[in-house]
């Protein structure tokens, strides 16, 4: 059965009474700052979750029969970004739909605004438990969200052009299934999810153009404006979808909620899909994760732990390489202090095929934020540079020897021209702080109102700097 009319097939009361018992508990629960489990299907084996097959989750699923998707519907999801969100009424509706979760897992409000809710535990997990089932009739992927609504090829043809690949168009069909569920406001089986959803998001899609052009160093701004002119041509592309009303086609705020939902909590699938997984969506990002996913081969979610997480700690997931922030900046929106290095901001338009085999890349030209210590690549790129503008023949030579994995003479090589790498690092790190201060000029003045990203980006660049004092304290 497809999954969009696996949904169609609902307890004719289960969500609606789901959702309305549990609007009567969100404001105590909000006022506590915390979320209480709700109970969940579970069998005791030794203290852990024993997974009940998918066979008895959907005997037990309140989808069963039908519910007219058809009716009008009496509330839709608020995009106000000072919205609360509705977490209680998701956690019951996620137990409904058959999601179990371990005893000690907890949905936490982490924030004074209430804006960030984030998984912890409140008793001892041990390792390589399980802590989270999300059965796969819940879970939202790009194939099926274009098996349901067709193929529109024009918005293709807007979309692949500026990619220079076909690699965005997953992201692109999960957008327009999340509008087509916005739609049906509290007809949607989705909507108790829509509902806890962030309301307020800081990626690049929703900076203004003069913090992504204006106030960012170069790598993270770019990243940045790509996520910017990305929405603009899936918005762009709604015109071209006939199963959406005109007022959301023309709803710039939404289409952005939307895009911001989608990029912000999907995650790539071996085959080149995407897939949104409610639930296991609230795992925060972490350098040190407690917590990895894997999927069996009917496509349903599980969750186990990595290590002995004692009580009162996060359950957190990897959202990308822990190295680099810039790119979890652009992508989701916040600032991971806790990433042990950034990349040192030598940006090389077009590296050659050399270049990139001498280390060239964003992940691995790191500076360590805490030591200042400066990652091998970034060496071998510096002086692999400096001997092509002065000695060819040493180029040559300095890059066999990295190529045979010649250690002493490479070594050599560095020993020799230490001097000049020496002082190409220096300068560009005292340029780029001169470019971080002029940037910082930028935004004295500035309405936070107009640009209210702005407290985040300086905070982004004052880590950034700290980075590189540290560094040039070395040097």
């Amino acid at each position: 059965m497809k999954l969009s009319s696996f949904f169609v097939s609902l307890a004719s009361c289960s969500l609606v009474a789901i959702v309305q018992h549990a609007r009567i508990l969100v404001v105590s629960a909000f006022q506590r700052q915390m979320i209480s489990p709700a109970r969940t299907t579970r069998t005791a084996r030794n203290g852990a979750l024993t997974f009940h097959s998918a066979a008895a989750v959907a005997a037990a699923s309140p989808f069963k029969t039908a519910l007219a998707v058809t009716s009008v519907a009496s509330a839709v999801v608020n995009i106000d970004e000072d919205e609360a969100r509705d977490i209680v009424s998701m956690n019951e509706w996620a137990t409904a739909c058959g999601v179990q979760k371990s005893e000690g897992f907890q949905l936490t409000i982490t924030d004074e605004d209430g804006r960030d809710v984030s998984v912890m535990t409140t008793k001892d997990i041990p390792a390589s438990q399980p802590v989270l089932f999300v059965p796969n009739n819940m879970i939202l992927t790009g194939g099926a969200a274009r098996q349901e609504v067709g193929t529109v090829k024009a918005a293709e043809d807007l979309i692949i052009p500026l990619e220079k690949t076909s690699d965005h168009l997953p992201h692109f069909y999960l957008f327009l299934k999340i509008l087509r569920e916005y739609e049906m406001g509290d007809q949607s089986p989705w909507y108790p999810w829509l509902n806890s959803l962030p309301r307020y998001f800081s990626n690049g899609a929703c900076m203004t153009h003069f913090c992504c052009s204006e106030c960012l160093p170069p790598l993270v701004g770019k990243l940045a404006n790509q996520e910017r002119v990305r929405f603009i041509q899936f918005f762009r592309a709604l015109k071209y979808v006939s199963f959406l009303t005109d007022e959301t086609k023309e709803d710039r705020p939404l289409a952005k909620w939307a895009y911001a939902v989608v990029y912000t909590r999907c995650f790539e699938t071996g085959d080149g899909d995407v897939r949104i997984v409610p639930m296991a969506d609230m795992f925060n990002h972490g350098t040190e994760i407690e917590v990895e996913t894997s999927y069996d081969e009917e496509g349903n979610c599980y969750a186990y732990t990595t290590y002995d997480v004692p009580s009162g700690y996060p359950l957190r997931i990897s959202y990308g390489d822990p190295t680099n922030p810039s790119h979890l900046f652009a992508r989701y929106g916040f600032l991971d202090e806790s990433a042990p290095a950034t990349f040192c901001k030598i940006m090389i338009p077009n590296p050659t095929r050399q270049l990139v085999d001498m280390g060239y890349d964003h992940s691995r030209m790191l500076f360590d934020k805490n030591t200042g210590e400066v990652s091998e690549e970034v060496w071998d790129v510096l002086l692999y540079q400096i001997l092509g503008e002065s000695n060819p023949e040493c180029q040559r030579a300095f890059y066999k020897a990295h190529m045979n994995g010649d250690y002493e003479t490479k070594q050599s090589f560095h020993e020799h021209y230490y001097a000049d790498t020496s002082g190409a690092l220096r300068n560009h790190v005292d340029a780029f702080l001169n470019q971080l201060e002029a940037l910082s000029y930028k935004l004295v003045g500035r309405d936070p109102n107009t640009h209210p990203r702005l407290p985040l980006i300086k905070r982004h660049n004052e880590f950034v700097k700290n980075a590189f004092l540290t560094v040039r304290s070395r040097l």
